[in-house]
């Protein structure tokens, strides 16, 4: 039996809005300085990672209000997340090496959807490491050190909810700790994006 209260399915909403909050800030920002191709990835992975937040906080939401239990918005949203991250981080590190200005866009084929936990956790790794490298090169462009231990921080919090993830997330007690790490790691990540902005 899933131990899912109102409170805890809202506050799942919060980590999600915050990463949606940096993730247009980042699509505005790197528009001109990104390929088509490369903005592309970028704009359809964030999207994809929020869509997929969404779906499990809407989840656990109807699941407490005794509405249903929509199994497959829980079960589809480790496999669309992951995928979310390495074309998000696909489409950081083609800024990096692809000039905007050239007419060639960056072509990658999007990943098939495994169903193999260890790729998709590869996924997801792969793809914040290579988001949160650009970030802390832009920052290091920027003269912006600060940001830099910010992301690192933020960094190691998205990765330990890849720990927390293998715990039991039908036990209240890891829902919560889990909550409250995510909601730190995407306030921070959006607080660095908007030092990044600030001129």
């Amino acid at each position: 039996m899933k131990d899912y209260s109102v409170s805890m399915a809202l506050v799942d909403f919060i980590p999600v809005i915050l990463f949606a909050v940096a993730a247009v800030m980042l699509q505005r920002d790197l528009y001109f300085k990104m390929s088509k191709g490369a903005f592309a990835l970028f704009a359809a992975g964030t999207i994809d990672i929020i869509f997929s937040g969404l779906m499990k906080a809407l989840y656990k939401l109807l699941y407490a209000l005794g509405v249903c239990d929509f199994e497959v918005l829980n079960s589809l949203y480790f496999p669309m997340i992951s995928v979310g991250f390495l074309l998000a981080g696909l489409g950081m590190l083609g800024m990096l090496f692809h000039d905007q200005t050239k007419d060639a866009a960056l072509c990658a084929a999007p990943p098939a959807v495994f169903s193999g936990t260890p790729i998709m956790i590869a996924f997801m790794v792969i793809g914040l490491a290579m988001i949160y490298v650009v970030l802390g090169v832009l920052a290091v462009r920027l003269k912006k050190g600060v940001v830099i231990a910010i992301l690192i921080f933020s960094f190691v919090c998205s990765l330990s909810m890849g720990y927390l993830s293998c715990k039991n997330f039908e036990e209240a007690i890891w829902n919560w700790i889990a909550q409250g790490i995510n909601i730190v790691g995407q306030g921070t990540l959006l607080l660095s994006v908007m030092i990044l902005r600030h001129k």
